[in-house]
C-alpha cells in the first residue's frame, strides 16, 4: 500500500519562495511517476508537474519557469520548489502516484499580495 505525506506549505508573500516535501512509503519513488497537483478554493484539482523515472518533467504553463520538481531516492521524497510565488499559487497542493492512484493529505499553500 502507498501512503504519501505532504509537508512545508505555508504562509508566504508574493514574490516568495517555498519547498514543499512528499515522503512516500510503499513504494520507491526513484522508480516511479510521481507528481504534484493543487486545488484552490471552489475550483477543480489541476495539474502541476510530474517526474518519471528517467528524470524527464513536466509542467503546467502556468508555473513553468518557476517551480521545480525533484526527486530524492535516499530519502524517498519527492520535492516541488516554488519560486516567485503569486497569489494565485494560493492552493492546497497534493502528491500523487501515478501507478496506484495514491494521493496524499495535502498541504496547503497560501500567498498574500
Amino acid at each position: 500500500q502507498v501512503q504519501l505525506v505532504e509537508s512545508g506549505g505555508g504562509l508566504v508573500q508574493a514574490g516568495g519562495s517555498l519547498r514543499l516535501s512528499c515522503t512516500a512509503s510503499g513504494t520507491n519513488v526513484g522508480a516511479d511517476v510521481m507528481g504534484w497537483y493543487r486545488q484552490a478554493r471552489g475550483k477543480q484539482r489541476e495539474f502541476v508537474a510530474s517526474t518519471i523515472p528517467d528524470g524527464r518533467t513536466d509542467y503546467a504553463d502556468s508555473v513553468k519557469g518557476r517551480f521545480t520538481i525533484s526527486r530524492d531516492g535516499a530519502n524517498n521524497t519527492v520535492y516541488l520548489e516554488m519560486n516567485t510565488l503569486k497569489p494565485e499559487d494560493t492552493a492546497v497542493y497534493y502528491c500523487r502516484h501515478f501507478r496506484s492512484g495514491s494521493w496524499g493529505q495535502g498541504t496547503q499553500v497560501t500567498v498574500s499580495s
